[in-house]
């Protein structure tokens, strides 16, 4: 395995021919910032920074008041224009940026591109990643620079735990740290965090650990589940949304070394997740346990810049049925029969087990050419390996181990050249082109028994299952500045993803082993399709910003945005002939269906709208106003059905006020009926609604009090992107879960948190 990372490094620093003797320059970085670097004058510091596109968004760290309102990574995007959450476990939805979520974004955390690893995708990049640890979040919507893009269509979302700093010249050691907790009446949230670093002036050690456990939330109004899901609501307040509990427990240790301008970081991260349950989901995740090495170099040189990294996951993913899933039947074989109390039947359920080992190397530098010229030359090697198997439990689910994914393989192999001119002070551009080569390939597989494969293993095994896709990124971006008050911005982008693991290799048409394949939290059943061919997204768009000269009291930008993707992976009701590819679920126009993963043509297009306007002071109280508008539209241009999945018309405001250390939000969230549903999928449409939240924060010395109300009003509301309500009932059945009740959003639910540091 090392022989075979080291020949392929060594291929991709040959095929870039990038220098690896450099000279070094003497003086050391300002001591105690984080672990940037910097050289004299006389030297190229850092490198320009490459002409990002306009609708990118930089995040700074997080405040209290957003540490103790959720403790879901990815919600610290909320207010990013054209990002939207895709609703799944408590610390797991997925982002979603102007229509393309999950695997169509590429999620970068700390350099390391991270796979989830479940067949209902219950463990996404930013799931492993405690908010409180976040230092800065980037998102690039669209024209993302090909440095940054890769195997993606929708743009990347990089973020960057706490940089690791270091001693003050002629101080000792250096000793620093943090500790948080919050407390969330809805569901009876609660969790802590601890952040400690002990450093010299060349050496740094950090230790970060959290955790944050939480019930049932309570849906807001008055939340009663039609049909079948409501029969076992006995154990269920009356508002209680099923299977919403979770735990999570982060930790990580990481160590640098400075010397001159060259750092050397290795980070550590363990993750335990005993539980997570889903409420749009027929399983729940009953353990996720990851581990984590990253290693990462960055040296500064008189030729340029120079950055390495090489890491390694390994997850271990186990999913089951919790406590307020039930799934009936009788003892089969010596198998265990249900345990029942009163009417209420308890079983061995059906245990799914996951495990996926991902590796990965990186390499860039970046060359200044010219006062005008910088180059940035890189390459990206990553090995993914995934085993999908469910033991025997009984009721025809025995006596092998059905086996869905066998030495599943995912290898990438990429290098791209970016170039960045800045024309005048009034033009710049960047000009990116990226290659990569994409192989998949799975082993043979088995169902519980003949009856239950039927014809599908023999088939599947039988068939070509070796894949290799020849993959081509293009990126073009000019800006105009012709002020201090203006800016305007075009820019073209070709992007292409292969399909996951997944959507490829998941061979069984069985109704049961169907519905355990779902990326889309909708109830439906999904079967892979080996044909599949790599989406191939093209994106126009342009910005324009403008502001007061000064950047000090208002600034408002436009971003109109078309996306047309060749070779879209939809899905389609699947005719194959298979167990469940009956005529029936061709003609369903309610209920669950099941589909097959299918290449077709599609379109986006929309607008984000943002400002900011600062009021005035008013007796040492400043006033500022902000929002942002986001509309996209999604169409299937082969069927002329809509995308699944598309947020309606939303918008936020804010109404923000500070005096002092203390600062207050008036906060309301805006979104429009969802009408335009996917018929394919028999989507369920979703009523309009507006939910009003507030927010108070005061800070002083070391200390950070915060305190909120979100849904202020107790609204029940269904979120668009929430999916199926499957949080309850008999949820292995096809039909003894009631079809058409979405997953209703978080009731009214006070927070407070604090923050210590020392």
């Amino acid at each position: 395995m090392l022989t075979f990372i080291f020949r392929h490094s060594l291929l991709s620093l040959a095929v870039l021919g990038l220098p690896v003797v450099a000279q070094t320059a003497s003086p050391q970085p300002e001591p105690g910032r984080s672990a940037s670097l910097t050289l004299p004058d006389t030297l190229v510091v850092a490198p320009r920074e490459a002409p990002q596109p306009m609708a990118s968004k930089r995040l700074p760290r997080p405040s209290s008041t957003a540490l103790s309102r959720s403790s879901d990574a990815a919600s610290l995007l909320r207010e990013v224009p054209g990002m939207s959450l895709y609703s799944a476990g408590g610390v797991s939805s997925l982002p979603v940026l102007r229509g393309l979520g999950d695997d169509r974004l590429r999620v970068r955390v700390d350099g390391m591109d991270l796979i989830s690893a479940c067949g209902n995708h219950m463990n996404p990049p930013l799931s492993y990643v405690a908010p409180s640890s976040v230092a800065t979040a980037e998102v690039f919507a669209g024209i993302a620079p090909v440095s940054l893009g890769g195997d993606s269509i929708g743009g990347t979302i990089q973020v960057e735990t706490r940089p690791l700093v270091f001693a003050q010249p002629g101080e000792s050691v250096l000793q620093q740290g943090e500790i948080g907790a919050f407390y969330r009446s809805n569901g009876h949230a609660r969790g802590a965090d601890a952040s400690a670093t002990l450093a010299s002036e060349q050496l740094s050690l950090n230790y970060q650990g959290s955790t944050a456990e939480a019930g049932n939330y309570r849906a807001g109004g008055n939340f009663k589940p039609a049909g079948p899901a409501a029969a076992g609501r006995g154990w269920l307040a009356a508002d209680e949304v099923g299977s919403s509990a979770y735990k999570s427990v982060n930790q990580s240790l990481s160590l640098a070394l400075r010397r001159d301008h060259h750092l050397l970081e290795l980070r550590a991260g363990v993750q335990d997740i005993p539980y997570q349950l889903w409420p749009n989901q027929r399983m729940d995740m009953t353990g996720n346990d990851s581990r984590q090495l990253n290693l990462g170099y960055q040296g500064d040189y008189d030729w340029g810049q120079l950055e390495l990294r090489a890491y390694n996951e390994k997850t271990r993913h186990a999913m089951q049925f919790g406590d307020d899933k039930l799934f009936w039947y009788g003892p089969v074989d010596g198998l265990p029969g249900p345990i029942c109390q009163g009417m209420m039947c308890y079983a061995a359920g059906m245990p799914m087990d996951t495990e996926g080992n991902n590796t990965g190397l990186s390499l860039k530098t970046t060359l200044p050419l010219s006062d005008r010229d910088v180059l940035r030359l890189g390459s990206d090697f990553q090995r993914y390996r995934l085993d999908d198997w469910w033991e025997p439990s009984g009721r025809g689910m025995y006596p092998e181990v059905f086996i869905n994914i066998n030495d599943g393989e995912r290898d990438r192999l990429a290098a791209y050249v970016e170039w960045d001119a800045q024309w005048s002070s009034r033009w710049s551009s960047q000009l990116g082109l990226r290659g990569e080569r994409v192989r998949m390939h799975a082993g043979q597989v088995q169902g519980y028994n003949p009856g239950f494969a039927g014809t599908d293993a023999s088939n599947f095994n039988q068939a070509e299952r070796s894949k290799t896709d020849y993959n081509l990124d293009i990126t073009a971006l000019v800006r105009f500045t012709p002020s201090d008050s203006s800016r305007y911005e075009l820019g073209y982008a070709q992007k292409t993803r292969s399909p996951n693991l997944y959507e490829r290799y998941s061979w069984s048409t069985n109704g049961m082993a169907m519905r355990m394949i779902n990326l889309a939290g909708d109830g439906n059943g999904y079967v892979g399709n080996l044909q599949l061919q790599p989406e191939i997204a093209h994106t126009l768009s342009a910005s324009a910003q403008w502001q007061d000269a000064q950047a000090a009291r208002w600034q408002a930008s436009v971003t109109p945005y078309l996306t047309y993707v060749d070779d879209y992976v939809d899905a389609r009701r699947c005719d194959s002939g298979g167990m469940s590819c009956t005529p029936a679920n061709l003609s369903a126009t309610e209920g669950f269906v099941y589909l097959q993963f299918a290449n077709t043509s599609a379109r986006l297009y929309g607008v984000d709208l943002a400002g900011e306007l600062r009021l005035g002071e008013v007796s040492q109280n400043n006033f500022s106003l902000r929002g942002n508008l986001s509309y996209v539209r999604g169409e299937n241009r082969s069927s002329g059905d809509n995308l699944y999945n598309i947020m309606p018309l939303n918008a936020r405001f804010a109404l923000d006020h500070v005096r002092g250390a203390w600062s207050n939000t008036l906060e309301w969230e805006l979104v429009s009926a969802k009408r335009k549903v996917s018929a394919e999928r028999n989507e369920v449409a979703t009523s309009g609604y507006g939910l009003v939240n507030l927010s108070t924060r005061y800070e002083w010395d070391r200390v950070e009090l915060s305190l909120g109300i979100d849904n202020l009003f107790d609204r029940l509301y269904n979120h668009p992107l929430g999916g199926a309500y499957l949080g309850q009932g008999k949820t292995m059945s096809a039909t003894d879960v009631a079809w058409g009740t979405p997953v209703p959003g978080m009731g009214r639910s006070v927070y407070t948190g604090i923050r210590v540091s020392f």
